[in-house]
C-alpha cells in the first residue's frame, strides 16, 4: 500500500480524457524508490540476465537502477535523431499519438539475455516496440518489468508474446 500512496493522480493530462499517473513523488521518496526498484528486479534474479533495456525517457530511471540490482548492463532504447551509430528503429502508437524508437544495430548481440524496463503498460504500444527492436538484435527476452500496470488497457495482451509480463502496481 505505500507505493500506492506515493502515485498521483493527473487528470486531462497529456491531453483531455487520459488520467496520468505521476510517479515523481516515489521517486523522491527512498524507501519508495528502493522498494519499486526491488520489487521490478526480484523476478528476474538468478535467470542470467545480461542486459536491461529501457525507452526514453522514464525506461531510463528504472532501466538502469534495475540493471545495477541485476549486475546488469544497460542499453538506452532512444526517439529518432538521438544515437550517434547505424540504428535499428520501428514505429508504433501510443495510446494518444504516435512515434518511433531506435537502438543502435550492435547494442544487444545474439543470445543476451535482456529485461525489457518500463515505468508504464498502458496499450502496450512502446514495450511492443522495445520488444522488437531487441528481437531485431537477436536477443532473449528473459522478461518485461513495468511499476505501473493499466489492465483495462490490455496492453499486455500485446506484449506477453515476448516475455513474462511483471508489473508492481496496477489500476
Amino acid at each position: 500500500m505505500h507505493l500506492h500512496s506515493l502515485i498521483r493522480d493527473v487528470p486531462d493530462f497529456p491531453k483531455p480524457g487520459i488520467l496520468f499517473k505521476d510517479f515523481t513523488p516515489l521517486l523522491a521518496d527512498p524507501r519508495g524508490l528502493a522498494l519499486a526498484v526491488e520489487l521490478m528486479a526480484n523476478p528476474y534474479r538468478g535467470k542470467g540476465v545480461e542486459l536491461v533495456v529501457g525507452a526514453e525517457s522514464r525506461g531510463f530511471i528504472f532501466g538502469t537502477a534495475i540493471a545495477q540490482s541485476l549486475s546488469a548492463g544497460f542499453i538506452p532504447i532512444r526517439k529518432p535523431g538521438k544515437l550517434p551509430r547505424s540504428v535499428h528503429g520501428v514505429d508504433y502508437a501510443l495510446e494518444y499519438g504516435t512515434d518511433r524508437l531506435e537502438i543502435h544495430s550492435d547494442a544487444i548481440g545474439a543470445g543476451r539475455k535482456v529485461v525489457v524496463v518500463d515505468d508504464l503498460l498502458a496499450t502496450g504500444g512502446t514495450l511492443e516496440a522495445c520488444c522488437e527492436l531487441v528481437k531485431k538484435s537477436g536477443a532473449e527476452i528473459v522478461g518485461i518489468a513495468v511499476l505501473i500496470e493499466l489492465p483495462k488497457l490490455k496492453g499486455r495482451d500485446k506484449v506477453v508474446k515476448y516475455g513474462e509480463v511483471h508489473s508492481v502496481l496496477q489500476y
